[in-house]
């Protein structure tokens, strides 16, 4: 579900989240920073309290060893997970049942150090493939490895701990999303999928899903 975070009734949204969560708010120097993280999270909350026909103030969440937020008891048990991502002034909320969810949405940018972030963190095929790729269309090449190797790691829920050159996805602009390798596996049989969209003009995004079939609705 993409999400304008426009400003505007923070104050209505500040009464959706609880005392951690506004603290962590409080705690960004930027107003516009504060006001995109307060948005995001009580439309996180609204959207899974739709899902799950629950009040979204009440909903309290759990953080893994990486920090990958999950829900809390008494909603733990009802396999739904979810992950969250925002660049600029679009968020990007994923949900499944029963299914490990990353989820990745950037806005793309010039790098000045674009190529040495390349030849450090992707694989060695990712590395041809960007290389290989005409210097046009290389900055989209980048942000698509770059969304679809970070929403892999979100559902995989180990951060930047996972080696990024343990898995190939798909580079170039001509190729649709895919897994190629994960690990010592082909990618359509790791028991992952992946895929990609734009979710408004100008964006790249993507989104990871534990299974053999990935859908965006």
């Amino acid at each position: 579900m993409p999400l304008q975070l426009f400003p505007g009734v923070v104050a209505d949204h500040r009464q959706l989240l609880s005392a951690d969560e506004l603290a962590r708010a409080d705690r960004f120097q930027s107003a516009d920073d504060r006001r995109r993280f307060i948005v995001s999270r009580a439309a996180l909350r609204s959207r899974l309290g739709l899902l799950l026909d629950a009040d979204p103030a009440t909903l309290s969440f759990d953080y893994g060893q990486h920090g990958k937020p999950a829900l809390a008891a008494p909603f733990s048990d009802s396999g739904l997970q979810f992950n969250v991502s925002h660049s600029g002034e679009l968020a990007l909320i994923a949900a499944a049942r029963g299914a490990s969810i990353g989820v990745d949405i950037e806005l793309p940018r010039p790098l000045t150090d674009r190529d040495a972030l390349v030849r450090r963190y992707f694989s060695r095929a990712e590395n041809i493939a960007y290389f290989s790729t005409p210097a046009a269309e290389q900055q989209q090449a980048f942000f698509n490895c770059w969304t679809r190797k970070e929403a892999l790691i979100k559902a995989l829920g180990r951060g930047l701990s996972y080696p990024l050159r343990n898995f190939d996805v798909s580079v170039s602009p001509a190729m649709p999303a895919n897994l190629l390798r994960f690990e010592l596996q082909k990618g359509p049989v790791s028991g992952w999928c992946l895929t990609a969209f734009e979710p408004a003009a100008g964006y790249v995004a993507a989104v990871a899903v534990q299974g053999t079939h990935c859908a965006v609705a």
